[in-house]
């Protein structure tokens, strides 16, 4: 038996979700936060952690997390959360329950590449819709085309990822208005653009806002949050994995979250050393950098794959969205010490 004869077609022509070997590299390559939490509060957190009772199971519903994170991310009252094993885990319970047959999510493109993986993963039918040449958003063309498709799902990356583009709010809100299924607006870059739906979450029964704690600094414990009414949040409660966030998880986001004023420090210096990566970036010959609302630049070049593999060589890890996207790279902003290195092997690459 092979795996031909049992997997669906669909499986069998995607190719796994690729992440590079990193070890000894400056990592710029999947928009993490570039600083670790203070050497003190460290320590503080290890002792934590060293008293969890990794024999049990976690609480399923844990109230004291949900119960923190609409307090510190001001999640309007009357709103629920959902928790995930990062956002992925949440955008994979949207798809499972909202894939009636036929059923379509709808998105621009390029973005996200788990909105689609999802939508195949789930038997849901994909309708990208393609950005401007300049990756901005053709609010108009979106509408037109999800009046014709009808979709139980919208997905909005504010700002979005790959491009870095915060879509204006006007046009955000047309779209919202004119669905007749579900909006989300995924904010996983919310600390970087001073933007967000989640105080408008009472004025639209379609609206949930997607978000994480990784991009803050917080990747490595998997948490994502999904914000909307609680009529929505029951149902996809009920598909959910039971036990889809760990105990070591549940403890150190409670720890560190209500120390949150340090992860949005780190934010701010983020924001500080984009505008100063931005200001060289955009000095280099033969690059193009395009606008960024996050906390990661995307850049194109003559050659994307040369360059990608000369930074390689160089001890600099970037993404290569080829063919994706035509010639681009994405860089995340990462220290001052590890941008300057970037630069260096940029302006010795070929």
């Amino acid at each position: 038996m092979k795996p031909q004869e049992l997997v669906r077609p669909e499986i069998l022509a995607l190719a796994a979700y690729h992440v590079a070997p990193s070890e000894g590299m400056v990592k710029l390559d999947a928009m993490e936060n570039p600083y670790p939490l203070p050497p003190a509060l460290r320590r503080e957190l290890g002792e934590v952690l060293a008293r969890v009772d990794l024999n049990r199971y976690p609480d399923p519903s844990a109230p004291k997390l949900r119960e923190l994170l609409a307090r510190k991310m001001a999640v309007p009252a009357g709103m629920e959360l959902l928790l995930g094993n990062g956002s992925d885990d949440l955008i994979q319970v949207l798809s499972l329950a909202l894939a009636r047959p036929g059923a379509a999510v709808m998105f621009p493109a390029p973005t996200f590449v788990v909105y689609s993986m999802n939508a195949v993963f789930s038997g849901m039918r994909a309708v990208p819709v393609p950005l401007r040449e300049d990756f901005s958003f053709d609010a108009g063309a979106f509408i037109e085309r999800m009046r014709a498709e009808n979709p139980a799902l919208v997905f909005l990356a504010y700002p979005n990822n790959p491009t870095g583009v915060l879509y204006p709010e006007k046009d955000v809100l047309e779209v919202i208005r004119a669905c007749p299924g579900l909006v989300v607006v995924d904010e996983a870059y919310h600390a970087f653009a001073g933007k967000s739906f989640m105080p408008r979450l009472p004025e639209f029964p379609n609206l949930l806002v997607l978000r994480t704690v990784s991009k803050l600094g917080l990747a490595g414990i998997r948490l994502g949050y999904l914000a909307g009414r609680p009529e929505w949040i029951a149902q996809f409660d009920k598909v959910r994995q039971v036990y889809n966030v760990n105990v070591l998880t549940h403890a150190a986001a409670l720890f560190v979250l209500e120390r949150l004023e340090v992860l949005e420090e780190q934010a701010a210096l983020i924001r500080k050393d984009r505008e100063e990566l931005k200001k060289e970036l955009v000095r280099l010959k033969g690059v193009q950098v395009f606008p960024s609302a996050a906390n990661f630049f995307l850049v194109r070049v003559p050659d994307a794959d040369r360059t990608y593999e000369a930074l390689r060589r160089q001890g600099v890890l970037v993404r290569n969205l080829h063919p994706g996207i035509r010639n681009c790279l994405r860089i995340t902003v990462g220290t001052p010490d590890e941008n300057r290195i970037l630069l260096t092997a940029l302006r010795e690459a070929p």
